[in-house]
């Protein structure tokens, strides 16, 4: 037996919460699967802080009824920079339970498109039929593993997104690869965890200027007014005009985005210098694996033995690693560098299947990389699936005007 939707989200992270809240502001019959907030709960580690202000870490539903502001007043939790992880996850699924109720937590095991409509598998069996499918799986799936570490043994090596708790690493030596946030961040919390820290970071680490959002002069703001993502007017016109870069020709945008690199806080400074061995500018050239452990060969001559080496290098969106996707309708999907090519309205070029967060990055812009664009991408999802389905008897039989609010289902934390 199989049941019926007008859409499906496939993921329960920052983006699918808030495309399905907004799906389902539009009076639409949508299912949700995934583990509310999976990817921040169990593969980041304990003591991470957000490096965007909590204003600009909102997830988005249709009447603005859920915001960060709220949860702070309804909550133990104060207004604060940087935002502790633990308070993000419970602001998630906080969220949640107001805006998208029923999330089913079972894994999607494999999406079909036949005549015209999409056929989910899950993970215990039951199918699911419906008229579009919102892909925002985050980026687990794409996380990159530079091929130069592939010959590794087991237990040496790793990527960042596999850890929750960095106290399995004490009294080891541990290698980060990586110049950028998260590879500062983790570094920092794996010395704090008790293990020797090295990092190699291929560019010099480019620390950011203490955080002043909250007390900068009228002319420092006209020089570079604040944003969500950072300073700085191209960050300013990011926020506007979500969609604007969408327009840009592609060879403009993939400069734009490589050029776009991550800084690492100021408030990592003290935890960091002097206590975490930093090898700026330079990168791994060799390895070799033995007695339980790995010797690093750097560009500077300096050879690094280490018990576990830890890459922070990043995402890198490959569709093929959404094995989920049906090999008949991965077929369909039109791609670009392996990348979904995308429409406007976030759409893929299989109708009614549609990308976004981190997919979705490469076509409208570094905004999709943060939760600060989860608002405009659910917005511009849910009218199209909206358009797509007006009509149908389906969707006339759930319609319900909008700016009505749902019941909502609880004030208290």
């Amino acid at each position: 037996m199989s049941t019926t939707h007008d859409a499906v989200v496939v993921g329960a992270g920052p983006y699918g919460l808030s495309a399905a809240a907004h799906l389902r502001g539009r009076g639409l019959d949508v299912a949700t699967f995934g583990k509310p907030l999976g990817l921040w709960r169990d593969c980041m580690p304990k003591g991470m802080l957000l490096r965007s202000h909590w204003w600009a870490t909102n997830l988005s539903d249709p009447e603005r009824r859920y915001g960060f502001e709220r949860f702070f007043r309804e909550s133990r939790y104060r207004q604060c920079y940087p935002v502790p992880i633990d308070c993000f996850i419970d602001y998630g699924l906080w969220f949640q339970e107001r805006a998208v109720p029923d999330v089913d937590e079972t894994y999607v095991a494999g999406i079909e498109r036949v005549d015209g409509r999409f056929h989910v598998t899950l993970a215990d069996g039951r199918e699911v039929t419906s008229a579009a499918v919102v892909i925002a799986t985050g980026p687990y799936s794409y996380a990159h593993r530079p091929a130069a570490f592939d010959g590794l043994p087991a237990g040496t090596v790793s990527h960042s997104c596999e850890h929750a708790d960095f106290g399995r690493f004490a009294g080891q030596r541990v290698l980060v690869i990586g110049g950028g946030q998260s590879a500062i961040e983790y570094a920092a919390l794996l010395h704090e965890a008790g293990a020797a820290t090295h990092v190699a970071a291929r560019r010099p680490i480019v620390w950011l200027d203490p955080d002043r959002a909250h007390d900068r002069t009228f002319f420092e703001k006209l020089r570079a007014p604040n944003a969500s993502i950072a300073q700085g007017w191209d960050n300013w016109i990011l926020d506007r005009m979500p969609y604007l870069f969408y327009r840009l020709p592609q060879p403009r945008k993939d400069g734009y985005n490589s050029n776009y690199h991550s800084g690492a806080s100021d408030w990592l400074r003290n935890r960091v210098l002097g206590k975490v061995t930093l090898h700026e500018g330079q990168t791994v050239v060799g390895l070799d694996a033995g007695n339980g452990g790995v010797a690093a060969t750097l560009s500077g001559g300096r050879t690094v033995r280490t018990d576990h080496v830890l890459l922070a290098t990043g995402y890198k969106v490959d569709l093929d690693r959404l094995t989920m996707i049906g090999p008949a309708l991965r077929a369909q999907v039109a791609t670009d560098l392996a990348i979904p090519v995308l429409n406007h309205w976030f759409e893929s070029t299989v109708p009614g299947l549609y990308f976004v967060g981190l997919t979705s990055l490469r076509a409208f812009g570094p905004l999709y990389r943060f939760v600060a664009g989860t608002r405009a991408a659910a917005e511009r999802v849910a009218g199209a699936v909206a358009r797509g389905l007006a009509g149908t008897p389906k969707a006339a039989a759930h319609a319900r005007p909008r700016g009505i609010p749902r019941t909502d289902p609880g004030a208290s934390w």
